[in-house]
């Protein structure tokens, strides 16, 4: 009985702790780490290994509603996407219903063979579809539109096409039951620099994130593609950042 009650106790630390907003490792391998951001968000980091950054951290967003869990962005590669899938399968108990492309690159892409292979569907835009094709990396099946809501549980989640920025084809997910945005690599975490830009659009970048902000007022919890969970305030940063950019090229 006192082993119950000290379990009993644990368990709702742990939801009160969550439900604060405050992020919590329930699950981290040398490939994979997962954390849950409230009742219904996790953050999934897989990490990359690149020539002009090191070993980066790439994030995507899990959201789960009752025995169902819909997928943001891969994790980097076959296999960590492989032990995503089996961890959500036999942790959470939930039938992905759907993984979601944000952009073409690999940080979104890396692990999407793991998916099909499990007979999981994949979407993104036709422009993310074009785009991956054209550079030759694995290619989602299904296309959706600039604007489209994903049905998870009883609740939505909402994808959304802004404009140009880290890439041409960057697009965002909201899941407005939690306030939680998942901005991809659209949106940068406090103090990081400007990234890779090697298909960015900076000049259009800050008005892109601006209409974000407009958008979704009542957001609360911001997961960038890479590095630390924050709140509305990384829209404000990621804005700054590159609008001095283009001050610095009007000048």
């Amino acid at each position: 009985m006192k082993t119950f009650y000290i379990l009993l106790i644990s368990t709702l630390m742990v939801s009160m702790s969550v439900s604060a907003g405050k992020e919590k490792v329930i699950y981290r391998t040398t490939k994979l780490v997962i954390k849950q951001l409230s009742p219904g968000v996790y953050e999934h980091i897989s990490f990359l290994k690149t020539d002009d950054f090191g070993i980066v951290p790439c994030n995507g967003m899990i959201v789960k509603d009752g025995d169902e869990v819909i997928i943001f962005d891969t994790t980097i590669d076959d296999a960590s996407s492989e032990e995503l899938i089996n961890w959500i399968s036999e942790t959470l108990h939930c039938k992905i219903t759907a993984v979601v492309a944000t952009h073409f690159h690999v940080d979104c892409l890396g692990g999407l063979q793991a998916f099909h292979q499990h007979e999981i569907p994949s979407y993104a835009s036709a422009q993310t579809i074009e785009l991956a094709k054209k550079n030759k990396f694995n290619i989602p099946e299904n296309s959706i539109g600039n604007t489209f809501t994903f049905r998870i549980g009883t609740k939505e989640v909402y994808t959304r096409y802004f404009g140009k920025g880290h890439t041409s084809d960057n697009i965002v997910a909201y899941f407005p039951d939690e306030h939680t945005l998942f901005g991809g690599c659209l949106i940068k975490e406090r103090k990081a620099g400007k990234g890779y830009l090697g298909d960015a659009d900076t000049k259009e970048w800050p008005a892109t994130v601006q209409q974000i902000k407009q958008a979704f007022p009542d957001v609360k919890t911001v997961i960038p593609g890479h590095g630390k969970t924050g709140n509305k305030n990384l829209l404000d940063y990621t804005i700054r950042l590159f609008e001095e950019e283009v001050t610095s090229t009007a000048k």
